[in-house]
């Protein structure tokens, strides 16, 4: 991904609430299966990751974007978020 594209998708993405929340348990196997339903309807998605999970933010985006097939784009604050396009129900044009 470029870093233009990269900006675009940041610009999409900060408008959007949070479509999922990582809670003190971490990233279960629960939570990845969540993010990989979630990517059936759409392409970005932004996750919180709530205070009372003491994962690496870091660490923990770059799991769930390894387990779910996409992309991270930006790790701000407790949210992350990610990309995945999907071939099907292509929604996202990028530059």
């Amino acid at each position: 991904m470029t870093s233009k594209q990269r900006a675009y998708l940041k610009s999409l993405a900060a408008p959007l609430e949070a479509t999922l929340q990582i809670g003190k348990l971490g990233l279960t196997p629960e939570v990845t299966q969540a993010v990989r339903e979630a990517f059936n309807t759409r392409e970005l998605l932004k996750i919180t990751m709530l205070k009372t999970c003491l994962d690496d933010i870091r660490q923990t985006a770059d799991i769930l974007s390894e387990r779910t097939g996409s992309q991270v784009v930006q790790v701000i604050g407790r949210k992350i978020v990610l990309y995945k396009e999907n071939r099907d129900n292509k929604k996202i044009e990028l530059p």
